[in-house]
């Protein structure tokens, strides 16, 4: 495992790290989710990212997480791994339960933390822009948080990049540096090109992408149509059947002969093919499995790309 600085901080997270979002909530196996922790660090993954909302039931992945930390990493292991997480989406009924204020952003990581059952976490997000409330008001709850020693960096998620640019130059002022941006990114969701990935190189500010397997699409899973175990045939699921066209289908067969080429599969292609951009700090992947983590793990044996086949790539996803 390779360790990138995150922008122009000191701390260094891992080319690939482990998302909590799904498979560790109270639904979940408990025992299978600690497995796939255990099985991260000891392959290198040193960073943990999770969010207030992840289960479900939401907070649930913080309290599962919480017993893996206490099963497995007591001590100064602790002080071997990175925790994030996030507030920002909804977490409970009222009018303070969402989105930027200070008072639910500061109250939500007061219950991260007990959830967790620890001192303080890594990194603290802001999960998304509120249109409502001062720009202001939100960093210095994050400035505050930071400041508090309850987390030790401050970063933002989903923020577009005029938001990102006012954001950093506030936390700048308030002398908690922006350290890290978690933006949504893929072969298939290019958005962070048109200007975020520039504006978070000026400022040096680190990037960690989600969702780089798009939900699935870029898994070998929709190689023949819609399987009836996936996200996507599952109705409540983030991924919806109507976003698996045809078309996109034509795509993933495309890019996975590419990948074929490579001795890769499709999912550690699309991996790999984040990691090229050096503003990329590093790929936040989910597993369901050991095997699958494994699998993931394994795009770090093959990371350059040649020209030809950059552009291979690129006809297929124009």
């Amino acid at each position: 495992m390779q360790y990138n600085r995150c922008g122009k901080s000191g701390l260094l997270l891992p080319q690939i790290s482990l998302g909590l979002w799904h498979n560790f909530g109270s639904v979940d196996s408990f025992e299978n989710a600690e497995s796939i922790a255990k099985t991260a660090f000891d392959r290198g993954i040193t960073h943990f990212d999770l969010a207030n909302n992840y289960g479900p039931v939401p907070g649930s992945a913080e309290t599962n997480f919480g017993q893996i930390l206490k099963n497995n990493f007591q001590g100064n292991l602790r002080d071997q791994i990175v925790i994030s997480t996030k507030a920002g989406y909804t977490m409970w009924e009222g009018p303070y339960g969402d989105w930027g204020s200070r008072k639910y952003l500061l109250s939500s990581l007061d219950q991260s933390l007990k959830r967790m059952n620890v001192d303080y976490v890594d990194i603290f997000y802001s999960h998304r822009f509120d249109p409502e409330t001062p720009l202001e008001e939100t960093m210095m709850a994050l400035d505050f948080a930071v400041r508090s020693g309850k987390a030790l960096y401050a970063g933002i998620s989903n923020y577009n990049p005029e938001q990102t640019r006012e954001a950093t130059e506030i936390l700048k002022r308030l002398g908690t540096p922006c350290l890290i941006h978690q933006a949504k990114y893929s072969m298939f969701v290019r958005t962070p090109e048109e200007g975020l990935l520039n504006v978070l190189e000026e400022k040096g500010v680190g990037c960690i992408a989600f969702s780089p397997l798009a939900q699935g699409l870029l898994t070998d899973k929709y190689l023949k149509g819609i399987p009836e175990n996936s996200r996507a045939h599952n109705p409540n699921g983030h991924l919806q059947e109507t976003e698996v066209s045809e078309e996109r289908i034509q795509k993933i067969i495309r890019l996975n002969e590419i990948a074929k080429e490579r001795n890769q599969s499709l999912a550690q292609m699309a991996l790999a093919w984040l990691l090229k951009d050096s503003r990329i700090t590093s790929v936040l992947i989910g597993a369901s499995s050991v095997g699958q983590l494994n699998n993931n793990l394994d795009s770090l044996n093959s990371l350059s790309f040649s020209a030809d086949e950059l552009k291979a790539i690129e006809m297929v996803l124009r």
